[in-house]
């Protein structure tokens, strides 16, 4: 059929805010136990619960935790680690009430932690002591900030029944084993179960800024026992400490600038690095965000699976621990955080340029991929589907950075001849995260309508070595929002955008970049949506959790001595600059970015007499994970941009009250 003629944000989409919203199927967490695979869903359609999943040996597919359960820890807020699995049986962290609970083959779960403020991630099974060994948060007294520390917890016999009825059980809150950090991650046992290895880091550093790993001897007893600094530091960042079949420690460092692989030897403690081949602007290592993601594991003896990126695109590998001989593997897929193996296969969760992230099991001798679960089963025609172009342009101070676009795609339509499209700029969260060129619905959903995208790997984002993480060190709300105006100009200048219609959206870190750009940058954009974001940089400063109290004492200054520089820098003081409308989105329980942060921005441009929507939501977090929630937050967005742009978007959407614009 021939294309219809009609204005770019006009085209009507087969991708849908409902099938974006069923799309949205949150894969991680992939483990190997035996012949078994499993995995965790976030499933927006259950309200964002995560359940977990195991494929059996034949291929059978079943959920493993009941409905009741919803699997996810709260660990520095952002969790992760929250299961393992030993011989099918099952530990796994209760989002409701933060306990560890034992899940039998075949049976009900049992809790092995009492009730109370504890919080748990990062769960590796010790059989020798017959033990979990984690991390614990300690939220007990509400008058200091959490205490964390690795601990064990005994994971003997324990009453059957449902699992939410054992108060009367032999609990235990865990037994000390490292403590005096402020905090700890990745605690590994050596094949032998006779070593720990753990990292732990202290305020105000990030994991990705300094973090040291740690060794000890575990007696008889199961104490940890001649604790011994391996490596890393204030300007060392260690990712995923583990161990070689051989008993040899693995990890991954950016010493050199970029996160690589090494090896520690056991007796004369020497440092080598493992892969000699690799390009050297490639990094294995990614920002620890979450517990339990994984770039690397050993698949036999002296073979490892790997992944890497270079220029923001993740490749997946095998390296020759002797020979440290790295080789591509499945070349169209795109490893995302988590990685398992085995002596014959990889299973990971993978992302593709024309097709849903998926988990996946990649033979490592034919290269052979079988798809296990697809996070969406939305089909788009490649007739829909907006291929990502890596692009380098030039920004501030005689830099480049780094994007993605995507140009306007509908096979259905097309524009009338002289018309340049709207363009939709991402700034992605974190900020110390990055954007990677695989399929994301999300950004589909726009480019379909008519919109271009360009999605903005500014600087200090991850990925692309240490140097570049750290140019927004005392920068933030400087250097990312040059990043962002500079894309833009680079792409209205070229005449492949209309200048006139300019759009900046972001979430959290993202939503303040957006923020900061839509204010101190009055002159380039004309509309702007926060998700989550943070307007007032002093008030997050004194009202956030623990994990990223400090963090903004790196990307601005110490508090309170550069107590000028956070309202200098923070949108919520800058309103007499913004010139354009705004629509914010928030959720009601979000204890990352508190709800007052998107509450005091709507409230003040509303006040200033500027267009601005601002729409909460009951039950979310950070980061939305309910259909609803998703389907309402984008179907509103577009309504907005049609109102403020005076285009009628094809799809019929319930309209959203817009101050100062509604007669």
């Amino acid at each position: 059929m021939p294309s219809r003629l009609a204005p770019y944000g006009t085209w009507a989409s087969p991708l849908t805010a409902a099938a974006v919203a069923a799309g949205g199927l949150r894969l991680s967490a992939v483990l190997f136990d035996g012949e078994d695979i499993y995995w965790l869903e976030g499933r927006p359609r259950e309200g964002g619960r995560y359940v977990l999943v195991r494929r059996g040996a034949g291929g059978s597919m079943a959920d493993v935790t009941p409905p009741e359960v919803n699997v996810r820890s709260r660990v520095h807020e952002y969790g992760g680690g929250a299961y393992t699995v030993h011989e099918r049986t099952v530990y796994f962290v209760n989002f409701a009430d933060q306990r560890v609970y034992r899940l039998e083959d075949g049976g009900t779960a049992a809790p092995l932690t009492p009730p109370g403020a504890w919080f748990y991630a990062d769960l590796e099974v010790d059989a020798r002591h017959s033990r979990l060994i984690c991390v614990r948060e300690d939220h007990g007294d509400p008058t200091r900030e959490p205490i964390n520390a690795l601990v064990a917890i005994p994971v003997g016999p324990a009453k059957a029944g449902r699992y939410d009825n054992f108060d009367d059980a032999p609990l235990s809150a865990g037994e000390i084993l490292a403590s005096g950090y402020d905090f700890y991650s990745t605690p590994r046992l050596s094949p032998d179960g006779s070593r720990l290895a753990w990292l732990s880091w202290r305020h105000p550093l990030m994991p990705w800024d300094g973090t040291e790993l740690w060794v000890a001897d575990l007696d008889d007893t199961g104490a940890s026992v001649n604790a011994t600094l391996i490596a890393g530091g204030t300007r060392e960042s260690i990712y995923q400490p583990g161990w070689a079949p051989d008993g040899t420690l693995y990890f991954i460092s950016d010493r050199d600038g970029w996160w690589k692989i090494y090896r520690s030897g056991r007796s004369d403690r020497s440092i080598e690095p493992v892969v000699r081949n690799a390009p050297p602007d490639a990094e294995f290592g990614r920002p620890d965000w979450v517990f339990g993601t994984a770039t690397w594991r050993f698949a036999g003896p002296s073979r490892l699976v790997a992944s890497y990126t270079r220029k923001g695109r993740w490749h997946l590998a095998t390296a020759d621990a002797t020979s440290g001989r790295l080789a591509d593997l499945a070349p169209d897929l795109q490893p995302h955080d988590w990685l398992a193996a085995n002596a014959t296969h990889a299973v990971l969760v993978a992302g593709f340029a024309a097709a849903p992230d998926a988990v996946v099991r990649v033979d490592l001798a034919s290269g052979h991929l079988e798809t296990l679960r697809e996070a969406s089963t939305e089909r788009l025609d490649p007739g829909y589907i907006s291929a990502a172009d890596p692009i380098e342009f030039p920004t501030s101070d005689g830099d480049t950075a780094h994007a993605f676009f995507y140009a306007p795609r509908n096979r259905d339509f097309r524009a009338p001849a002289g018309e340049a499209p709207p363009l939709v700029v991402i700034t992605h969260g974190g900020p110390t995260a990055a954007t990677e060129p695989t399929l994301h619905l999300e950004v589909q959903f726009w480019t379909s309508r008519g919109f271009a995208v360009v999605d903005v790997n500014y600087r200090g984002s991850s990925g692309y070595g240490r140097a570049y993480r750290e140019r927004l060190n005392g920068r933030w709300g400087v250097v990312d929002v040059a990043d962002v105006v500079n894309a833009t100009r680079y792409f209205s200048t070229a005449g492949r955008v209309d200048p006139e219609r300019l759009i900046i959206r972001g979430g959290s870190a993202g939503g303040y970049t957006t923020l900061a750009a839509l204010t101190f940058h009055p002159e380039v954009f004309k509309a702007g949506a926060s998700y989550y974001g943070i307007s007032d940089l002093e008030v997050l400063e004194l009202d956030t959790h623990k994990f990223e109290s400090r963090y903004s004492h790196s990307l601005i200054g110490p508090y309170p001595e550069a107590k000028a520089v956070y309202r200098a820098r923070s949108p919520i003081h800058a309103i007499d600059r913004l010139a354009c409308p705004l629509i914010l989105f928030q959720g009601l329980e979000d204890k990352v970015v508190p709800p007052n942060q998107s509450q005091m921005m709507a409230d003040a441009v509303r006040a200033k007499g500027l267009p601005v929507a601002y729409l909460a939501f009951e039950g979310e977090q950070h980061g939305f994970r309910k259909a609803d929630t998703i389907i309402r937050s984008l179907e509103t967005e577009l309504y907005f941009y049609g109102k403020v742009f005076g285009f009628t978007p094809a799809d019929r959407i319930e309209p959203v009250p817009v101050a100062n614009m509604d007669a």
